[in-house]
C-alpha cells in the first residue's frame, strides 16, 4: 500500500472515491471541491491510498479548524473531513495508514488534536474511529426552524 498526497493529476481518482463516500453530490462538484482543496496550502490535506497495481482504493481529507471543535481543548485542531476505503479493501489497514498520514500533516503544523465526526446512525464509522484511536466525546442532535419571510 502506498499513501501519497493528492495532486492535480490524481483528481479523477480522488473525485471517484469522494463520490462513493458522498453519493448525493455530483462528481463535477467533487472535482471542483478537490481543485479548491489543492489551493488551500497549509489549511487542508488530502491523501490517496494506492495498491501495488496502481489502483486508488481510499482517501482521507483533513482541514485546520480554528473555531471551537466539540470535545477538543486546543486550537487550532486538525479535523478529519472525510475518509473512505473501497469495501473490498476494508479491515486491511488502509484507513490506519491514511490516518497516520493525516496525523503526520497535523504534527507538522504543531497541532496536538485530531477530531472527526460521524452521523448518529453510522455505527460502522463509529467502530472505525474507535479502532483508529479516536475517543467519543459527545453526541449532538442539530435542530433548525425555518423563519417566515418578511
Amino acid at each position: 500500500m502506498r499513501i501519497e498526497p493528492c495532486r492535480q493529476d490524481t483528481i479523477e481518482e480522488w473525485a471517484r472515491l469522494r463520490k462513493a463516500l458522498w453519493p448525493d453530490t455530483p462528481v463535477e462538484e467533487h472535482r471542483q471541491e478537490t481543485e479548491d482543496l489543492l489551493g488551500q496550502h497549509g489549511r487542508s490535506c488530502a491523501f490517496l491510498a494506492w495498491t501495488s497495481d496502481g489502483r486508488a482504493v481510499g482517501f482521507a481529507e483533513a482541514s485546520l479548524r480554528e473555531d471551537y471543535v466539540n470535545g477538543c481543548t486546543t486550537s487550532p485542531v486538525a479535523f478529519l473531513e472525510g475518509i473512505y476505503v473501497d469495501p473490498d479493501h476494508r479491515r486491511s489497514g488502509v484507513a490506519r495508514v491514511l490516518i497516520a498520514a493525516v496525523e503526520d500533516w497535523a504534527h507538522g503544523l504543531g497541532v496536538s488534536e485530531l477530531a472527526s465526526d460521524a452521523e448518529l446512525h453510522n455505527s460502522v464509522s463509529h467502530r472505525m474511529h474507535v479502532a483508529l484511536g479516536f475517543e467519543e466525546t459527545e453526541r449532538v442532535v442539530y435542530f433548525r426552524k425555518a423563519l417566515r419571510e418578511n
